[in-house]
């Protein structure tokens, strides 16, 4: 077993990190409190109260239909994370083998994996959303499918970057010296480096499907009724923007908020990288 150090440990600290994580997760909580509790249930019409502006009942408002805007604000920041971390998740499970596939195995192998992330990342993942959407209907699950794909490519090329920029180095070389295997090599020494890469993406890539979620459900490519979604409220509130401006303003700085904290929690961890990774940086393809 080696005991070399890592010569260039990461540094995942910072106010920016810590400021947008914790506005992250405020954000966050906001949505998964809708789960269990709402001020109103989130189908629940009151045509009395249509329109109605901020009050003791409705602190947001209602929509023109009666529901609470507060009480679908809630249940669509849920809906816009759920949606934006599945498709990470994708991105992940199925990027990160493959960028370790790419850079331990150059050659063919390398070339198809590169070739092809280069081709996924040629179209944006709304494009691919609305392709999808135009073939088999809008619905979640094509936001999910085209962001995920995207994703996969991201990972991809991030992990295949550092890792082929990290395993000719000196540091590497003694480790085998030594006599440590190259997956103890892996374990030890290159993982801790490239988690907070990882993390980076992560965030950077969720802060980009919240965007296109919104983005395709206002379009009507995205969530549809009666699922509920900051895109949709936002397409719902358009028409009575002049008689309710809260209904545009509520849901579009809740998701200013979100992307912008995600996207400050991501800068936070790459600041604290090391000049070699921050070269390699990572590729936001998803937008």
């Amino acid at each position: 077993m080696s005991d070399i150090a890592l010569p260039f440990a990461a540094r995942p600290t910072g106010l920016r990190l810590r400021i947008g994580a914790s506005v992250a997760a405020l954000l966050l909580l906001f949505g998964f409190v809708s789960i269990v509790w709402t001020p109103y249930p989130v189908s629940s019409f009151d045509i009395g109260s249509a329109l109605q502006g901020p009050s003791g009942g409705h602190w947001l408002g209602a929509d023109q239909l009666g529901r609470d805007l507060l009480s679908s604000i809630m249940r669509g920041t849920l809906t816009s994370f759920i949606v934006s971390a599945v498709a990470v998740a994708i991105g992940a499970i199925i990027g990160v083998p493959l960028g370790f596939a790419a850079a331990r195995w150059p050659g063919p192998a390398d070339r198809a994996i590169r070739e092809g992330a280069d081709f996924i990342l040629l179209f944006p993942a709304l494009i691919l959303a609305m392709l999808l959407g135009a073939a088999i209907g809008p619905s979640f699950g094509n936001v999910m499918l085209a962001m995920g794909v995207v994703n996969i490519a991201v990972f991809m090329r991030a992990l295949r970057d550092a890792l082929r920029a990290i395993m000719p180095l000196d540091y590497v070389a003694a480790a085998r010296l030594a006599g440590t295997g190259e997956i103890e090599i892996i374990r030890r020494h290159v993982l801790p480096a490239l988690l907070p890469l990882v993390g980076a993406a992560a965030l950077a890539q969720l802060a980009a499907g919240v965007l296109a979620e919104a983005s395709l459900s206002f379009v009507g490519l995205g969530a549809q009724p009666p699922a509920s979604s900051l895109g949709l409220i936002l397409r719902d509130g358009l028409g009575y923007a002049q008689q309710a401006p809260v209904l545009l303003l509520a849901p579009g700085l809740v998701i200013i908020a979100i992307v912008l904290a995600l996207n400050a929690a991501s800068g936070g961890l790459r600041a604290g990288m090391t000049p070699l990774l921050q070269r390699i940086g990572v590729n936001d393809g998803a937008a």
